[in-house]
């Protein structure tokens, strides 16, 4: 199987935005399950085409999953600084998993932020993001625990680990 990295078209906005809500879901990445507000804007892939570069991995007509590529600080910014990219809202589908797909959009990204001459890639992952880990790990990201970061400050027991990539 073949897999082609590309931009998403917004007629597949709809469809990457349930599998990316379906794999957080499925995977217990949600605290809040079906009632948390962060399924909304996993959904919202036109919100973060308007903002960012979303990229979709493809096989055999079918989309595997996606990721969206943040070229430097600004609105889809979590943590990148000036210099940096950002790799945010990776999901491939679990019926597409284990055939690179993963690894293929977050080695586009890379690329990417190759040609635009950034120096680091950064991204936030969960600790219960093993699978994810090995992939950025096999990669060369490092972690880099003074840049970890709670996103709900109100919740305590939520930290996001920061990996990088000095490009």
């Amino acid at each position: 199987m073949d897999i082609v990295i590309r931009p998403a078209t917004p007629g597949e906005h709809a469809e990457l935005g349930e599998i990316t809500a379906q794999a957080y879901l499925g995977d217990g990445l949600l605290d809040f399950g079906e009632s948390d507000s962060y399924l909304d804007e996993l959904r919202d892939v036109g919100k973060r085409a308007a903002a960012a570069e979303v990229l979709v991995a493809v096989a055999d007509g079918a989309l595997l999953g996606g990721v969206t590529f943040v070229p430097g600080p600004g609105p889809m910014a979590d943590i990148a600084e000036p210099g940096e990219a950002e790799i945010r809202m990776l999901a491939v589908s679990p019926a597409h998993r284990g055939r690179g797909a993963g690894e293929a959009l977050v080695r586009a990204c890379v690329d990417r932020a190759r040609a635009l001459g950034r120096t680091r890639m950064v991204l936030s992952t969960q600790r219960t993001m093993h699978s994810a880990h090995r992939v950025y790990e096999r990669l060369g990201f490092r972690r880099v625990p003074g840049r970890d970061w709670n996103p709900l400050p109100e919740l305590d027991d939520i930290m996001l680990l920061v990996y990088e990539l000095t490009l």
